[in-house]
């Protein structure tokens, strides 16, 4: 990697919403091995700015809705920002953020010596009344009761070095802005009984910031009591969540809320092994004391420093490990859908970060806590949130259409979304539509309808999503019926699902026209159940019976299959040849046989239809959003007149066509020997008798036979639906992102409608993620990567495995040669010994 080009964004404001506001821009080159250090000081003399004196915040927008912007802190941070920037580098603006200058030494601000003044009477409860400010600086013997400023700020940031000794952990931040500035002191009194040095004490008092904009919660000072050691100083130790750090403890630290804040105590509190008790708990302040009665301390600073509770007041279990503190720990390594983490994972990384130990039921709902945080809520939190999301849907993707049909009482029946790319790409795609239906696994069940097809590189295309309460009749009319209506009827079309009957019914209701083909590896499963005894014959005849092209060939491979498999000749004609049969369909099936593409899209959002309603429907958009992008790059490179699977395709044909004769009856008529057969391809009607060139509008082996000896080109005898351009079409539509929550804008009619969730009887015992398998269906059986042998995994593996490589041979499944025996005089040495 060589040096990069950045801009900056200088001289704005992070507002409430974390977006950033104002300012001007500036562009830097970063060589390639810059450090943060660096990068601060090359800042910094850009815009001459004294950090000394200046605070200076660097950040840069993600683009994901949980996390808008992310603090380029150290090195790790700097090189992830850089790796973005690489990508794109005018999407990654680096967001400078300068603070005003704060006064360090020896002055307060007129306003600020005001306010301390007017507020120096104010009780709080809990803490003794402050009758007058007493200077701290003159005084001779004040105890560990330091005198620190207090902030709950609206639009100040309080700024002081912490340099003084601290008996206890510090640490606090303001719920909600209060537009005051506060010196809180202890009793008098209770400082003189212990009594310590002058210049043990912070004694700089500090002015706030001015012009600075309004935060949601802001850090306060410390006011700390009772008895300690002296001689500990502050040290800077890091919140550590799961993913890297969740936040420092600092002054300045500003906190989203004071659930954040909490959480951050609560964190550092099982970190550094002490205990804690919420002993005053406002909107606008928040007191917290140690539980041990030796050690009477308070804290609301912004700092915690090496507790002093004696070791044997350390229990294993710790009362601040919560469910919600749990959760805040391990969310990142939730953030993708697909991945596994147990309970017991949970309890794991607890006892390995924090050494904790907690329980199976608190790691359950902490991980449901992160789960909650993450996919938008609750399961009924989401349903209301739905419509509201779906508004922007529409709103960013013009175009786009939505269909969501309620109940009596708002309760959620059906869902239909089909994008304005794919309704705009289904165009230049083959009209052959495979839809299929999958369970959906959250709380509430349903069922995923889809509509899938093919592009001109032989990848999924997605047409269409449905949500309903089940296959049944009038679900699978909707859906279809919805499909009708966004993408018409083509002469040509065909629909290829499994045999459910209520797909077959919706199917003549709503595309009496189309011809309805049959997935032929279902019926094969059918096949296998009805004919229990024969499957191998089945397998061996079947799959050549419904794949060959040729009518006479089919008769053959049909009278085969019949004889080895008594009965199945019946079976299969009353299902009908042309439904199951590439050589009898009276529509192009091309080489959509089976619905493998549906199924295929059900494999991929395996993990995503676990979660709650609108965060399922952002991982679809999300997925399509990328393949879209992913495959409209790859078309735009294409440099070959087919896609890149068809010139493959053709490739390999012409190769086997090298081998073959041709005898030319005339312009047009020619006669094609491939081994022992004859093929009489007609390039005047675009035929051939092996039937391949009709049925897939792809040049067959005989047909290039002929053009290798003819004036005719190869990509003048492939369908348009195989083109570079019709790939690229196909993609030249966009599915824009939808921003984050904060920034929606929803009409009030539609704010105002509170979706319910669908009438579901759910039952409490722990919901099936895995299918059931249909009939016949033969499930893999995992092999374990440990001992080799089959029917268990790496996880459950419980045979023991050899230290050395002689002893492998008393190993399960090992495939090494076994030990030699052991000689019988060598046997009576070893006895003797």
């Amino acid at each position: 990697m060589g040096d990069l080009a950045i801009w900056l964004r200088v001289g704005g404001k992070i507002n409430e919403s974390l977006n950033y506001v104002g300012g001007d821009y500036e562009m830097l080159l970063l060589k390639k091995n810059v450090t943060y250090g660096g990068l601060r000081k090359m800042i910094a003399k850009l815009l001459n700015v004294d950090e000394s004196v200046r605070k200076m915040e660097l950040n840069f927008e993600t683009g994901v809705p949980f996390k808008p912007l992310y603090g380029v802190t150290d090195d790790r941070t700097l090189e992830l920002y850089m790796h973005h920037a690489r990508q794109e580098s005018t999407k990654y603006f680096l967001l400078v953020t300068v603070g005003e200058e704060s006064v360090r030494h020896g002055k307060v601000s007129d306003k600020a010596k005001t306010e301390d003044q007017n507020l120096s009477d104010s009780y709080i409860p809990g803490l003794d009344s402050i009758n007058e400010v007493p200077n701290v600086a003159n005084s001779s013997n004040v105890a560990e009761d330091h005198v620190l400023p207090e902030l709950f700020a609206n639009s100040y940031v309080n700024e002081m070095p912490m340099e003084m000794p601290c008996p206890a952990h510090s640490q606090f931040v303001s719920p909600t802005p209060i537009p005051s500035f506060v010196d809180v002191l202890p009793n008098a009194s209770e400082g003189n009984e212990q009594g310590t040095a002058a210049e043990d004490v912070c004694t700089t008092p500090v002015e706030p910031y001015q012009n600075v904009p309004p935060i949601p919660i802001n850090v306060v000072e410390a006011d700390v009591e009772g008895s300690g050691s002296g001689d500990q100083t502050c040290e800077e130790e890091g919140i550590y969540g799961e993913g890297g750090i969740l936040g420092d403890i600092e002054e300045h630290r500003i906190f989203r809320s004071k659930k954040e804040l909490m959480t951050c105590l609560s964190i550092t509190a099982m970190t550094e092994k002490f205990q804690y008790k919420v002993f005053k708990s406002k909107p606008s302040f928040v007191v917290v004391r140690c539980v041990h009665t030796s050690y009477s301390w308070r804290v609301r600073a912004k700092k915690l420093k090496k507790h002093t509770c004696p070791t044997d007041f350390k229990p294993v279990r710790r009362r601040h490990a919560t469910s919600w503190v749990v959760g805040e720990c391990v969310k990142r390594k939730l953030i993708n859908p697909s991945r596994v983490y147990r309970p017991r994972d949970v309890m794991d990384d607890m006892k390995r970060k924090f050494g904790v130990d907690i329980s199976y039921s608190v790691a359950w709902r902490g991980r449901e806590c992160a789960y909650d945080n993450l996919r938008l809520g609750t399961p009924e939190q989401s349903y209301k949130l739905l419509p509201g999301y779906l508004h922007m849907l529409m709103d960013t993707n013009p175009g786009s259409v939505v269909n969501l049909e309620v109940s009596d009482g708002n309760k959620f029946q059906y869902l239909f979304i089909a994008f304005a790319a794919s309704i705009h790409g289904f165009s230049y795609c083959r009209p052959v539509i495979s839809i299929d239906a999958t369970h959906l696994k959250g709380k509430y069940r349903g069922v995923l309808f889809t509509a899938v097809c093919h592009d001109a590189n032989q990848q999924i295309f997605p047409l269409a999503f449905g949500v309903g309460d089940s296959e049944n009749d009038a679900s699978w009319s909707w859906f279809l019926g919805r499909v009708k209506s966004v993408f018409g009827v083509n002469p040509a079309l065909v629909i290829v699902s499994d045999r459910h009957r209520s797909i077959n019914n919706a199917v003549q209701e709503v595309f009496p026209q189309a011809f309805h083909g049959i997935c032929m590896y279902h019926l094969l499963n059918n096949l296998k159940t009805k004919f229990r005894n024969k499957t191998k014959e089945l397998e061996q005849h079947y799959i050549r019976t419904a794949k060959t092209y040729n009518l006479q060939d089919f008769h053959v491979l049909f009278y085969t299959l019949c004889s080895a498999v008594p009965g199945v000749k019946e079976y299969l004609e009353a299902v009908g040849l042309d439904r199951w049969t590439r050589s009898h369909a009276p529509s192009r099936r091309y080489n959509i046989m089976t619905t493998n593409i549906s199924e295929s899209l059900n494999a991929v959002l395996v993990k995503v239809r676990e979660l709650p309603i609108t965060a399922f429907v952002n991982e679809i958009r999300l997925l399509c959003q990328k393949w879209f992008h992913e495959r409209r790059t790859k078309a735009a490179g294409c440099t070959t007149m087919m896609s890149k699977d068809v010139e493959t395709k053709l490739e390999e044909r012409k190769d086997r066509a090298q081998a073959m004769g041709v005898i030319c009856a005339d312009q047009y008529t020619f006669d094609v020997v491939d081994g022992d057969r004859n093929y009489c391809v007609d390039m005047a009607l675009w035929t051939c008798t092996c039937r391949k060139f009709q049925l897939d509008q792809l040049p067959c082996d005989h047909v290039l036979a002929v053009v290798r000896k003819t004036p005719y080109q190869a990509y003048d005898l492939c369908s348009l639906y195989y083109t570079r351009e019709f790939w690229h079409e196909t993609y030249r539509g966009v599915i824009s992102p939808i921003p984050h929550i904060s920034s929606w804008s929803i009409p009030q009619q539609i704010s105002e409608f509170k979706l319910q969730p669908p009438d579901v009887r759910t039952v409490a015992e722990r919901r099936r993620k895995r299918r059931l398998p249909s009939i016949g269906e033969e499930l893999p059986t995992p092999k374990c990567s440990r001992c080799k042998e089959r029917g268990h995994n790496r996880a459950t593996c419980q045979n023991p495995i050899a230290l050395h490589p002689a002893d492998e041979a008393e190993c399960p499944g090992s495939n090494r040669p076994t030990r030699q025996p052991t000689h019988p005089s060598n046997q009576q040495s070893m006895q003797q010994l």
